[in-house]
C-alpha cells in the first residue's frame, strides 16, 4: 500500500496525495477512458498514452498553481470520482469557485489553465452559501500532446 505523500512533487502544489501513471485498464474501465477521450479529444492519438491518476486524501488539498506546458499540451480533462469538491480559479481580483460533483468530467484549457491559478480547496469549502464536504478524491486525467490543440467546444 502506498502512503499519502505530503510534499514529493517538485512544485509542492499537492498535499497528502498518491499518484500514478497508468497505461492498462480492465475492459470496463478502458471503456470509460475511451468515452472520456472521445468527448474531449480528436481521438486517442491526440492525447498522452498514459492516464494520470491522482488520489487526494480527505485531509489533502491542491494549492493554487498554473500548469506548465512542459508536462502536457493545452488541454487536460479530469474525471472527478468518489467525492464532490470545490475547484477555485483566480486571476488578480477575479475569483470563481466551481463545485465539481462526484463523477463529473471537467476540461481545462487556454486562459483558465495558463493565466488563472487553480486549486482544489480543503474541506469543508463554501460556495454560494452551500457547504461542500470533501472526502477522498480520485481523479483520472488525460492530457493532450500538443500545446496548440484546440477543441471545438472550448
Amino acid at each position: 500500500k502506498q502512503w499519502y505523500q505530503r510534499r514529493v512533487r517538485g512544485d509542492a502544489a499537492i498535499v497528502l496525495f498518491r499518484e500514478m501513471e497508468k497505461q492498462s485498464w480492465t475492459a470496463e474501465n478502458q471503456a470509460t477512458i475511451d468515452q472520456m477521450v472521445a468527448a474531449v479529444f480528436n481521438g486517442p492519438s491526440d492525447c498522452q498514452a498514459t492516464t494520470h491518476v491522482l488520489d487526494l486524501s480527505p485531509d489533502g488539498h491542491i494549492k493554487p498553481h498554473i500548469d506548465s506546458i512542459k508536462f502536457c499540451g493545452a488541454l487536460v480533462s479530469g474525471l472527478s470520482l468518489l467525492s464532490d469538491c470545490v475547484m477555485r480559479f483566480e486571476m488578480g481580483e477575479h475569483r470563481v469557485d466551481v463545485v465539481l460533483p462526484r463523477r463529473s468530467l471537467y476540461v481545462m484549457g487556454r486562459d483558465i489553465r495558463y493565466r488563472y491559478t487553480h486549486e482544489i480547496l480543503a474541506s469543508p469549502a463554501c460556495v454560494n452559501g452551500e457547504v461542500v464536504e470533501r472526502g477522498r478524491r480520485v481523479t483520472v486525467m488525460k492530457r493532450s500532446l500538443e500545446h496548440d490543440h484546440v477543441n471545438e467546444f472550448l
